[in-house]
């Protein structure tokens, strides 16, 4: 089922230090004056100056705890998402929106480009049956028996007849589906280059990967991800070849663990403040190549730049331990059979001899904090990428 989003909004002071770290400045982090100077030891990532009731001292792998990262809530009106039960995956659920075919896909770029062309470049025809309009609504499926929503955008010039990508773009620990519409810059983009865009929201204002991070037993973030995408595919004109995944912080993690588990279905991802955990701890084994470009600031107080261990901000769960930015940039590399040397432009750094013609990235954002890269970027790389 779907509601109309309601205009109204509730901004705190958190919230608006987060807003101006984020949007304002993202080479400074706003709310680290908030935070303790970092002492060594295992940290915690909790929300932002607020004590984690585990861990009293600052940062993480190597940092003490910051206090749980907080989202701007409810931006845009929408009500927090509730903590629900959990369930494995599923159909998807009632709607008010007649179902319509799925998409055409031909005609697509190589994923061969750091850039291309943007908005409805896709060749494909949908039939007249596709029966999304613009709009933003509200939308609710079941997953496993679990009731979840998501944030649907439409943009204004989508009008059903030719094929156009869709972006899943995930919230961060503690944040919701709002926030991040607020946050990463990709609601703009979306009206600017006519793509269809969702935010998902997640259980316990978190997403299930690898040993972290919801409180809530056996919730399945692949299973909802994979319905969000097939619902939208079923309503309107949608590319199958060009669908991607980004995110902030834990959001980043969710777009890590969908090109791990589901790069069948996403063509690339851009994820924001997040790095992959150990390989025991979240395997990561795509069934295909698939295009990784992952922004990283060198001053993150939250998720540190050099990785090493954290403790799961809210309590949850075990410590995980992150392979930092760089050795994720690598292990990455290594999944996608890449070689030769990377090459340096500006403060990207690309794996461009890599399987099947996908790349690799790492944006090093010099005294970064912890922040969304810029949405502008993420999405020049996207757009070049399709399924083969």
């Amino acid at each position: 089922m779907e509601f109309p989003i309601s205009r109204h909004a509730w901004l705190g002071t958190i919230l608006v230090s987060v807003v101006l770290t984020a949007c304002g400045n993202r080479d400074k982090d706003a709310a680290s004056s908030e935070l303790p100077a970092a002492t060594p030891g295992v940290g915690s990532l909790g929300a932002r100056g607020t004590p984690d009731p585990r861990a009293g001292s600052q940062g993480i792998a190597g940092s003490g705890s910051a206090g749980t990262e907080q989202e701007p809530r409810n931006p845009e009106g929408p009500p927090d998402p509730v903590a629900l039960n959990s369930g494995g995956a599923g159909s998807s659920g009632t709607s008010n929106v007649p179902q319509a075919g799925g998409p055409g896909a031909t005609g697509q770029p190589r994923d061969d480009a750091m850039s291309g062309a943007g908005g409805d470049t896709s060749s494909s025809a949908c039939g007249t049956g596709a029966s999304l309009a613009p709009s933003e609504t509200i939308r609710t499926l079941r997953v496993g028996g679990v009731e979840r929503s998501y944030i649907l955008h439409v943009p204004p010039g989508y009008a059903g007849t030719s094929a156009v990508p869709l972006v899943l773009d995930f919230h961060g620990l503690g944040g919701n589906g709002a926030g991040q519409k607020a946050l990463s810059g990709f609601a703009a983009l979306s009206d600017q280059n006519n793509f269809v865009i969702a935010w998902p929201n997640g259980i316990d204002n978190a997403w299930n990967i690898g040993p972290c991070c919801t409180r809530s037993r056996d919730v399945d973030d692949l299973g909802f991800a994979k319905a969000i995408v097939s619902e939208v595919e079923n309503l309107g004109c949608i590319d199958a070849k060009r669908v991607y995944t980004t995110g902030f912080s834990m959001g980043g993690g969710m777009s890590h663990f969908l090109a791990c588990n589901a790069a069948d279905i996403f063509a690339a991802a851009t994820p924001s403040a997040f790095d992959l955990l150990e390989e025991d701890q979240m395997p990561c084994r795509p069934v295909r190549p698939i295009s990784v470009l992952a922004f990283r600031g060198t001053a993150d107080p939250l998720v540190v730049f050099a990785g090493g261990v954290s403790n799961p901000p809210n309590g949850c769960c075990p410590p995980i331990t992150f392979l930092g930015a760089v050795g994720s940039f690598n292990r990455w590399g290594s999944i996608d059979a890449c070689s030769g040397t990377p090459t340096n432009t500006g403060d990207t750094t690309t794996f461009t001899q890599c399987m099947a013609g996908v790349q690799v990235g790492l944006v090093t954002i010099a005294d970064g904090g912890h922040a969304p890269g810029p949405a502008a970027t993420a999405w020049n790389f996207l757009k070049a990428r399709s399924l083969p």
